[in-house]
């Protein structure tokens, strides 16, 4: 991974505050704590969130401890982050349950051996009525107002909850709780962040330095990578998968994905974007680059080259994949828990709404409802990259 100082303050960053005492301090010798949350809201980390943990991933290797908090508190208030609406509470148990995938996706990116896991319960586990109050008469009505979520919310008399006002509070009390050196993500946390230093100060620590990302646009083109839109490409999905919907991507979002999600030289990408400009490259091509490039990352090499050979059969030339995985299922089985047993659905419902969706096909029909008849041999392909082949019980 590159650690080239340049290349570790410019590309994919958004905003420094400060950049100035920022190289000071990697200048230092000091071994910097540097701060990342995750509010486990459901139970997918996507690539908006990889470019950040990219960057931590960066600082590792310079020899920086990654100190990644799991939001286990701030998950069950809530938080809009920039949207128009709050996120929903969780329950403790549910937070848990999502934390818990969320953790096997963090280490596909970040180095395990060299990251802190804190979570909130740890600090807030104890706190007392009193030490909200406290906490919460270290900053102003008009000073949190200041948002411009939460300020563009009032002047359009829409409600603001006072557990929304909390949210910066306690995020904010995460970096003192860790002595946050530097506080990772995106631009859209810029707010929080600020809070955040305001507060160390308060408390007598340095305060860290912000280091936000660039917003990596989602699969629809339109809005920022997000799981409540469904735009995203999950950082878990298989191999295919994620191939599949790096080609479904509109050509003008090739560079973006290139420079916010891979380590590519700045070179290069400037001899993609002047061949893209003057057509004299097919963008499929640095499609398939890229593509190979994000699954190489998440997977292996060796995985990246088979959903490569994946795509070119099956959809370039039309192909059956050669290899497919086979499913055995009794003559009378719902389509739904056959799809979901072979772990392409992630539960019945879910295969509901593929099947609504006309997602679904036996042997290249389209099904409409979970019962059929099979027989034995036949292909189920759910979606665009997903295969099994049935064997039937008792032939």
């Amino acid at each position: 991974m590159n650690t080239d100082l340049n290349f570790l303050l410019k590309r994919g960053v958004s905003e420094i505050i400060s950049e100035e005492e920022l190289v000071k301090l990697l200048n230092s010798g000091k071994k910097l704590r540097l701060k990342e949350g995750f509010d486990p809201s459901s139970t997918d980390i996507h690539m908006g969130h990889m470019v950040g943990l990219r960057k931590l991933r960066q600082f590792q290797e310079l020899g920086h401890q990654v100190v990644l908090i799991v939001g286990d508190w701030t998950a069950q208030i809530g938080d809009p982050s920039g949207a128009s609406v709050t996120r929903p509470m969780l329950t403790a148990e549910k937070v848990k349950e999502n934390a818990e995938t969320y953790m096997k996706q963090f280490f596909r990116i970040v180095d395990r051996e060299k990251t802190e896991v804190r979570w909130q319960s740890e600090w807030f586990g104890g706190f007392s009525l009193a030490d909200v109050i406290k906490l919460t008469s270290k900053f102003t009505v008009a000073q949190f107002l200041a948002r411009e979520d939460f300020n563009n919310r009032f002047k359009a008399g829409k409600p603001i909850a006072i557990t929304e006002l909390m949210y910066p509070l306690l995020q904010a009390y995460d970096s003192v709780a860790v002595q946050s050196d530097v506080e990772f993500g995106g631009q859209d946390q810029k707010f929080n962040f600020l809070v955040g230093r305001e507060l160390q100060t308060m408390m007598g620590q340095r305060p860290q330095q912000c280091f936000m990302t660039a917003l990596l646009v989602g699969t629809d083109g339109v809005h920022k990578m997000s799981k409540s839109l469904g735009n995203y490409i999950g950082v878990d999905e298989s191999p295919n998968e994620i191939y599949g919907k790096v080609m479904a991507l509109a050509d003008n979002m090739i560079i973006q994905y290139f420079e916010l999600l891979t380590d590519v030289a700045d070179s290069e990408l400037m001899e993609f974007k002047r061949q893209m400009a003057g057509n004299a490259v097919n963008p499929m091509v640095l499609k398939k680059r890229l593509a190979v490039e994000l699954v190489a990352q998440l997977h292996s090499r060796e995985e990246a080259v088979k959903a490569d050979e994946n795509f070119t059969n099956v959809f370039q030339k039309r192909e059956m994949p050669e290899e497919i995985t086979e499913v055995t299922v009794a003559a009378d089985e719902d389509i739904r828990d056959i799809i979901t047993r072979a772990n392409i659905a992630k539960s019945r419902s879910d295969a509901s709404r593929l099947l609504q969706q006309g997602a679904v096909s036996i042997d290249g029909v389209k099904l409409t409802s979970g019962k059929t008849a099979y027989r034995d041999g036949n292909i189920i392909k759910v979606g665009k990259h997903n295969f099994i082949k049935l064997v039937l019980q008792n032939k």
